[in-house]
C-alpha cells in the first residue's frame, strides 16, 4: 500500500503556491489536500488546486496573486 502524502498546511505548502494571495492560497491548499485524499498525485493536486482556487477568487472578485512591491 502506498503511504498517504502529508497534507499541506498554511505554513507548509508547495512552492508553486507561494505567489498566491493568502485567501487564495488557503483555498488552493484545501482543494489540493482533498485531491490527494482522492488519490491524485501531488503534481496534479497542486496544478488543479491552484487553477480552481484562481477560479474561486475570480468569482468573488478577489486578487489571486500577490503584487510585487514597487521597491524591488
Amino acid at each position: 500500500a502506498q503511504s498517504a502524502a502529508m497534507p499541506w498546511t498554511p505554513q507548509r505548502y508547495p512552492p508553486a503556491m507561494g505567489h498566491l494571495s493568502l485567501g487564495v492560497r488557503l483555498k488552493a491548499i484545501e482543494i489540493a489536500n482533498a485531491l490527494l485524499d482522492k488519490g491524485r498525485d501531488e503534481g496534479q493536486a497542486i496544478r488543479i488546486g491552484i487553477a480552481q482556487a484562481r477560479e474561486w477568487a475570480a468569482r468573488r472578485g478577489l486578487e489571486a496573486s500577490l503584487r510585487r512591491p514597487r521597491d524591488l
